[in-house]
């Protein structure tokens, strides 16, 4: 994403000097970090870090107390093209349970912010088709979303946002609660919707499955522990500095 100056390149989000807090109690403090186009970025720390609070900071769910964010160039809190991001919150899978509404359906919702108050047209119609074929799902297009497995919901809600032609996906502790097998195809979907060009942040609590996916971290509690690739995550001291004490991970190997 290109901006007004020739040859440089405005990243999706650019965190600057960040701190919010609830009420006396700082959630974060002093956080800089910038999330360019295609990264693949994954959000660690212990619970109660911040982690929710700075992805909702960034799709300008909220608004810092201090510090700035930008949101594809714009101020986060002031962004309005919903349609370019495609956000799935915590346990959102069980919130299927309460959906009577057919897998076509809630794919072609990610229609709606592009078509305004105009009618759905072919063209809508045709790319919520392409979007449940890209995760699988087109074989369960009239099936009610309360009657799917959890990881079945996690990819109609994938799709969703495809459908509305987002640039960037978050992505809040999607896999808790869906069984391994489930898991990692959620994780392979991902690896292949980043390969694709998709802009992802993602939180997830399991350090070794989010090392293997993601190609940076930013490690947090309250503060910045570690902002960088994979590979220097795992040879620093972020884990022990931000959990307090030594945490084992999953080994894996790296290219």
């Amino acid at each position: 994403m290109r901006d007004g100056v020739e040859g440089t390149v405005t990243p999706i989000v650019d965190i600057e000097d960040v701190t919010f807090g609830y009420g006396d109690a700082n959630a974060l403090e002093d956080v800089s970090l910038r999330i360019e186009e295609g990264e693949f970025l994954g959000l660690i720390g212990p619970n109660g870090s911040g982690k929710t609070t700075l992805l909702h900071l960034m799709l300008g769910l909220r608004e810092p107390d201090s510090g700035s964010i930008t949101l594809f160039g714009e101020p986060a809190h002031e962004f309005e093209a919903g349609e370019r991001i495609g956000y799935v919150g915590q346990r959102a899978a069980d919130r299927g349970d309460a959906m009577p509404v057919t897998v076509r359906e809630t794919v072609l919702m990610g229609r709606f912010a592009r078509a305004g108050h105009a009618r759905l047209t072919d063209h809508d119609r045709e790319v919520t088709a392409e979007a449940m074929e890209t995760v699988g799902v087109e074989d369960l297009a009239e099936r009610r979303v309360s009657a799917l497995s959890g990881g079945q919901r996690q990819r109609v809600f994938i799709a969703r946002a495809l459908a509305s032609e987002a640039d960037i996906l978050a992505l809040d502790e999607p896999t808790v609660g869906i069984d391994a097998d489930s898991r990692d195809r959620f994780y392979n979907l991902l690896d292949e919707l980043n390969a694709a060009g998709m802009t992802i942040v993602l939180i997830e609590h399991d350090i070794g499955v989010l090392t293997k996916h993601v190609d940076t971290v930013a490690c947090i509690n309250v503060e910045l522990y570690h902002h960088g690739d994979t590979v220097s995550f795992l040879e620093s001291d972020a884990l022990t500095d931000a959990y307090g004490r030594a945490s084992g991970i999953l080994a894996h190997n790296h290219p």
